[in-house]
């Protein structure tokens, strides 16, 4: 019975967590990266990679592209507005909490490529790409409201022990 009443706390938490006023500036964040990550596949494709051949090539290199960009944009955004409330987290030097939410953000980005290329064969590629960033919003908002930004505290051999 506990079991089923810690899981139904947990997803409420998430449920709560998810439909927050937190989750909507994250969104917005997103709209902005996705604005980012759309117009630098949209230049990659077209312009900067227009010559490379396979097409899956130019495709990549246009995603990787495009998803570094809209990465950076996103984690400055997240990091002023987002999470603006959580400076305990702000003590972190820079590199390390960008590389933190990039690491974060890993498994969004992965699935988003592979998602990308699954679906850019029956869709019009950009199509393909909002699809892709759509399913995977709601991971990449979980891992950085817990880990990059949020409440989980690593507990450090050097601070004395709370329980004492």
């Amino acid at each position: 019975m506990s079991t089923l009443l810690n899981l139904h706390l947990s997803l409420a938490s998430l449920f709560r967590r998810i439909f927050s006023r937190r989750f909507l500036k994250f969104g917005t964040v997103g709209a902005s990266g996705t604005v980012v990550n759309l117009g630098i596949l949209y230049l990659g494709q077209e312009h900067l990679f227009n010559t490379v051949q396979p097409t899956q090539l130019k495709l990549n290199l246009s995603l990787a592209l495009a998803i570094f960009l809209a990465t950076v944009n996103n984690f400055f955004w997240n990091r002023l507005w987002t999470w603006a409330d959580r400076k305990h987290q702000h003590h972190k030097s820079l590199p390390s909490q960008f590389w933190q939410y990039t690491l974060s953000c890993g498994v969004s980005i992965i699935l988003q490529v592979l998602f990308t290329n699954l679906l850019a064969p029956h869709f019009y590629y950009q199509v393909a790409n909002v699809i892709a960033i759509g399913v995977t919003s709601v991971v990449n908002f979980v891992l950085n409201d817990i880990w990059t930004f949020g409440r989980l505290k690593l507990i450090r051999h050097d601070e004395p022990d709370q329980r004492e």
